[in-house]
């Protein structure tokens, strides 16, 4: 008899309901509280954008089989070949993906697969070689956004005005650039720690005018990082300054440190904003400011984006790599070098030290 599987997309409530406690072993009021505290961990393993993403890589993928006939469960490593071939050059009218797509596909499936119970061996002769051979046909080197520079940011925030709405957004620009922080980094920062549970850090606020600054503690994509923004030069431009300003005129002293306005820009409102705001700030401000008025206003839009602002702290910064790779949070100076877009690549000659 064939068995029948679940193939719905379990939501982050289902990720966690599959902890419990083994049938030999009878409850307690220590052993269920553990239970809770388990799938309270298990909830926060992957964040809901990443689930949302495998909840649509999974329904791709089963919809793909229903097409070819096929049941999508348990995983077939000759059936996920040929999905991520099709995928790389399908036959009919859909696009062909991008590499880095495909993989993050294939994670997708590893991911729900293990939910199940299943294990995916991605390194499985039927996956790994075809996945090889889509990486050496088709693998493209990464489109890299524009960096935005000194000058760019000074312009940028010269254009804002000096209402609520007007400081808070200043205070993104100047310190997600000094910082060289993501966008989700920023918003997700807290005034003190464990002030919120959704909280990916929070701020610490050195008082000294001539060598204070403030201290991020992140929780980012590769751990926990510390990352040291000091004060600017004039209070204009100055990262700290803007932070303080902001928090002091929405008083703001607990809770998220950025914040949505009301409609006509006065008010603080409660809730945090969401990354997209700063995607859209930045892009609004490029505008604004005619950052690269040579260009068409679409081809401006595509050319900058959260990571503008990584890209100009690694490519303005006139120190040593090291410490850049550092405030990155890099784990390579090769990553750090990615950002880079005006260094010096012919600094250090091996030609020349060579003796040729």
């Amino acid at each position: 008899m064939k068995k029948e599987y679940n193939v719905a997309a379990p939501d982050v409530q289902d990720v966690a309901r599959h902890i419990t406690l083994p049938s030999p072993v009878a409850g307690s009021g220590s052993l269920d509280r553990l239970v809770d505290t388990a799938r309270d961990y298990a909830r926060a393993a992957a964040s809901e954008n990443t689930l949302k993403a495998y909840a649509k890589d999974w329904a791709h993928f089963t919809r793909w089989c229903r097409m070819k006939g096929v049941e999508p469960l348990p995983p077939s490593p000759e059936m996920i070949g040929l999905y991520l071939a099709d995928l790389a050059a399908p036959q009919g009218r859909a696009p062909a993906l991008l590499v880095s797509t495909i993989e993050r596909r294939l994670s997708g499936l590893a991911w729900h697969f293990a939910q199940r119970g299943f294990t995916l061996d991605r390194k499985n002769r039927h996956i790994a070689t075809v996945l090889a051979g889509i990486k050496r046909r088709h693998a493209r080197p990464p489109v890299q956004k524009e960096a935005i520079l000194a000058e760019d940011i000074i312009a940028m925030v010269a254009t804002l005005p000096y209402d609520l709405r007007g400081l808070r957004d200043r205070a993104i620009l100047l310190l997600g650039y000094a910082g060289g922080l993501r966008r989700s980094e920023i918003v997700s920062l807290d005034v003190h720690k464990d002030d919120t549970p959704d909280s990916g850090g929070w701020i610490e606020v050195f008082e000294d005018k001539d060598r204070g600054g403030v201290l991020l503690r992140l929780n980012a994509k590769t751990g926990w990082r510390e990352v040291e923004v000091g004060r600017g030069s004039k209070e204009q431009t100055c990262p700290v300054h803007a932070l303080e300003q902001w928090l002091h005129y929405a008083k703001i002293d607990f809770g998220p440190v950025f914040v949505g306005t009301s409609r006509d820009g006065k008010k603080p409102l409660e809730t945090r904003l969401n990354d997209k705001h700063v995607a859209r700030l930045i892009k609004r401000c490029v505008l604004d400011a005619g950052i690269r008025a040579d260009l068409p206003e679409k081809d401006r839009l595509a050319l900058f984006s959260g990571h503008s602002l990584r890209a100009g702290l690694a490519s303005s910064a006139e120190v040593d790599e090291r410490y850049v790779q550092k405030h990155l949070g890099h784990a390579s100076a090769e990553m750090t070098r990615r950002y880079q877009r005006r260094r010096d690549r012919f600094r250090v000659n091996l030609t020349k030290a060579a003796g040729l």
